[in-house]
């Protein structure tokens, strides 16, 4: 009786829409105008991130609590300065980092960790024993040509050094191959700058020598902007200061010193404007070709246009929906769109295609209206009930991301129905298509059916390999847990994050461990370092040096030599041309006579003939000689002048800002684990979290969060899946009254699942946190149309695909497939491998809805009938 009932009042409710259709048609458009402007004023789009799971869960609570005790490290701007010459990088950040300071406009903070005056006066401190040894030895050793240039810090007085050499080798007291190195560097940088391409000499290479490498070639500012949420980037108006801010410096603006930005910030930015960049072209795109499949499909601009201003309204009320129920759409359920588009549009084609072969059989419209709500109303009607259900199924989860998705889709694809067999019906009507002259099917599709018919237990036989396949296949789909695998690795952000991997200031995978105390960090420190997955173990303790009554007495005693020295001389005037060519006609009257005891290659037979040129160089030449060997010289008598002075470094001496990164104020200590390069991949990521958890339980971080947001997302998705297979089966027996009817729409589904999973491990293809909303697109797309095909062979129709059903899910298939296309080929690798996916599972859901169901129901007996009374339309309006 109910199998009657439902046929019936669908086509009196399309009768009704038809009776009354421009009340229909106008009140709906006006309904869509007030949703699109509740939706402009009620909803908003956010990027964070972080909002799209659950502040309820362990691992989050743990985040939060980490980002509120130490507020510094989070939504950071990683601005990374290095340059062929370490002063030009570090006069580049220093400036940088005193400019982005004064714009409070876009910054809440800036800082500079690697330039703290503590590291400048106890540097020595952290080198080893043999290190700093060799390192003083070298210095005192140039005692006498360092004499000169504290003295006199211009060319001046680096002239009156090289002529004391020369002066050293007539006279048989000084062994020039020590200074070798030394040598060729003044000669190169004073040729260069002869040349007319002056360039500054680095004085830390030349006198620390590889030492200078240990602090690495990297100068870091961290900044904390200040973040637009509503923005598509919402750092993108701090990152646009600091380009203009350091565009305008000295080294920046000679193309010396390189900038670059990267940090979480920067990370998300250019993520969102990857997702972006060709989207319009793209949609323009899809919407055309749609529009072309949309007209094979119905052959009729007056069916074509119904189907467009449907498929409008129901986004709009949709839209409206979600500025209702969830008010602000992240960048997950943003999606929403597209899985409204793949999947409404079906419900409309199909409408439109069974009418075009009602309209063949009934030539009035309003019979065929009515005949078309009958007889697919009813499916569309399960199909929407069950799409739904799938969707509404991610609700519980605690991936609030998928749950919106799955809550503004679910209730869309209700609105969808209700919109194709109110809306739909009414402008038709008004359009008033043509009638049909011809069957709606695929005449060559017809041909087909008696050939599935004939094959059926070979194809099912076939399908039932493939499916055991697909489940041992399946065992071997992998989660790719690492977020940054789904960015384009070539911006400038991620770039960067590679070439600083090794670095604790912006390793993306590192751990995080609060202890109770600092006292606790050593025994800890030592446990985590035996680890096969560690690289690095940093806490406060790595900021007390050791040996330090041995090394400060190194340091102590060379201070003694050295101090008087290099002791800043009396302020004199500045150098002029004439000076510095006086100097250097000096300097030539003291090396010219050491030259017949070098060898012509000798790096000082070399700096003569410099000083030649230069005697007879323009004032402009000259000045640049004068600034390329002294630029940095001042900077480097200082920074030795202060590291001769080192002093006890304890934890009560170290400085306020570098114990705040490490220790709370009420004692708590933070140690940071860095995982050993093997570790860094998803496979190595989850043994280094499993490991340091094994020593130190409540471990958090960055690390920790990658894999426990994985494992949320997967859990999401396989308990939503779960559900959604049960209820969906719950709505096919109710609608179907037969496990066995329920079983023929399940099995595809299943199938084209399996199938799936083949064709991702062929293809080496990780699920990752994009192409996973794949999954519940499959379970939408692949319920309709094999609800299409069940109900429409329980009425006892058995030609499956020459039938004007076959032909809807195709042009459906090929719509949905479309807008598919779209996303497949974005600039953004996560974006395209969404789209891949979702392709891949649309082309194994046709398959397995055009051929391995025909074959399931010819194989099946044919059903019992039910009598059915005959749909009488109202022929008044």
């Amino acid at each position: 009786m109910r199998s009657i009932a439902i046929p019936h009042f669908l086509a009196a409710w399309v009768d009704l829409s038809r009776r009354f259709a421009w009340i229909v048609t106008v009140g709906a458009l006006l309904l869509a105008a007030g949703g699109l402007f509740y939706s402009f004023n009620h909803l908003s789009i956010t990027t964070n991130t972080d909002e799209m799971f659950s502040p309820q869960l362990p691992w989050r609570q743990e985040e939060i609590a980490f980002s509120r005790d130490f507020p510094q490290f989070s939504d950071l701007l990683v601005i990374v300065i290095d340059s062929a010459v370490p002063e030009e990088a570090e006069a580049t950040a220093s400036s940088l980092a005193q400019k982005l300071s004064a714009d409070r406009t876009h910054f809440n903070s800036v800082r500079r960790p690697d330039a703290s005056p503590f590291f400048t006066k106890e540097g020595l401190l952290f080198l080893s024993t043999q290190q700093l040894t060799d390192l003083l030895n070298r210095t005192i050793d140039a005692q006498p040509f360092l004499g000169q240039l504290a003295a006199d810090p211009s060319a001046r007085g680096l002239f009156s050094a090289l002529g004391l050499m020369g002066k050293g080798v007539v006279e048989g007291q000084a062994d020039l191959k020590p200074y070798t190195s030394a040598l060729e560097t003044f000669h190169r940088v004073m040729a260069d700058a002869l040349a007319g391409h002056p360039h500054p000499l680095s004085w830390t290479a030349l006198l620390s020598g590889d030492l200078s490498e240990l602090a690495g070639k990297y100068k870091f500012v961290l900044a904390q902007p200040k973040l637009d949420y509503s923005s598509l980037e919402p750092g993108g108006q701090a990152t646009a200061a600091v380009r203009a801010a350091a565009a305008s410096l000295e080294f920046v603006k000679s193309g010396s010193a390189r900038v670059r930005i990267t940090g979480d910030v920067a990370l998300a930015d250019t993520q969102f404007a990857t997702v972006a960049q060709g989207a319009v072209a793209g949609l323009v795109a899809s919407f055309a070709l749609i529009a072309v499949w949309l007209f094979l499909a119905v052959h009729s601009w007056r069916l074509i246009v119904p189907m467009l201003l449907t498929l409008i309204l129901g986004l709009a009320l949709t839209l409206s929906f979600a500025g209702a129920a969830v008010g602000t759409l992240n960048v997950i359920s943003i999606a929403f769109g597209i899985l409204f588009v793949g999947i409404a549009v079906d419900f409309a084609i199909q409408f439109s295609v069974r009418y075009r072969q009602s309209r063949l059989n009934f030539p009035d419209l309003t019979e065929a209206l009515c005949r078309t709500a009958s007889r697919s109303g009813s499916q569309i009607l399960v199909a929407a009930a069950a799409t739904s259900a799938g969707f509404l199924s991610f609700v519980p989860t605690s991936f609030i991301g998928v749950a919106e998705l799955g809550l503004i889709a679910g209730v869309g694809m209700l609105i969808a129905f209700v919109c194709t067999l109110t809306f739909l019906p009414a402008v038709i009507t008004l359009f008033r298509p043509r009638g049909e002259n011809a069957p709606v099917g695929f005449r060559w599709a017809a041909r087909l059916d008696p050939v599935i018919a004939r094959w059926r237990y070979p194809l099912l036989v076939f399908f039932s390999c493939v499916a055991v396949l697909g489940c041992v296949m399946g065992m071997r789909i992998t989660f790719d847990s690492d977020p940054l695998d789904t960015q384009d690795p070539n911006t400038e952000a991620m770039r960067t994050l590679r070439d600083l991997i090794n670095s604790p200031v912006t390793n993306p995978y590192t751990i995080d461990i609060l202890l109770q105390n600092a006292g606790q960090v050593p025994p800890l420190a030592e446990q985590l370092k035996k680890l096969p997955t560690v690289s690095q173990v940093v806490s406060i303790a790595s900021f007390i040096p050791d040996q330090q009554d041995e090394k400060l007495t190194l340091i102590a005693d060379a201070n003694n030599i050295l101090a008087p020295t290099i002791a800043p001389g009396q302020p004199t005037a500045p150098v002029t041309p004439n000076d510095i060519r006086a100097a250097a006609r000096t300097a030539l009257d003291q090396i010219d006579p050491a030259l017949s005891k070098l060898s012509p290659n000798d790096p000082l037979a070399s700096i003569a003939g410099d000083l030649r040129e230069l005697e007879t160089a323009s004032d402009s030449v000259v000045m640049g000689v004068n600034w390329a060997v002294t630029r940095f010289l001042p900077m480097e008598l200082d920074r030795l002048r202060d590291s001769l002075s080192a002093g006890p470094v304890t934890l009560e001496s170290l400085p306020d800002d570098l114990k705040r990164d490490w220790v709370l104020p009420n004692g708590r200590a933070r140690v940071q684990v860095v995982p050993a390069a093997n570790s860094r991949d998803s496979r190595g990521l989850h043994r280094f979290v499993s490991e340091v958890r094994s020593v130190a339980p409540d471990a958090g971080g960055s690390a920790v969060t990658i894999i426990e947001s994985s494992d949320t997302i997967v859990n999401a998705f396989r308990n939503a899946a779960i559900y959604a297979v049960i209820a969906i089966a719950v709505i096919l027996l109710i609608a179907l009254r037969r496990i066995q009817y329920m079983l023929m729409v399940i099995a595809p589904l299943i199938l084209s699942a399996l199938m799936t999973a083949i064709v991702i491990v062929a293809l080496h293809r990780p699920l990752n946190y994009a192409n996973i909303i794949a999954l519940p697109l499959l379970l939408g797309v692949g319920v309709s149309f094999n609800i299409y095909f069940v109900m429409n062979w329980r009425t006892g129709r058995t030609d499956i695909l020459g039938s004007a059903t076959a032909r809807a899910v195709l042009f459906s298939a090929l719509t949905t497939g479309t807008a598919f296309g779209s996303i497949a080929i974005s600039a953004h690798p996560g974006t395209a491998s969404m789209g891949e996916l979702l392709l891949i599972s649309l082309g194994c859901t046709l398959v397995a809805s055009m051929i391995f169901e025909p074959a399931l129901l010819t194989a099946m007996p044919p059903p019992v009938l039910p009598r059915r009374r005959p749909v009488i339309a109202q022929q008044t309006g």
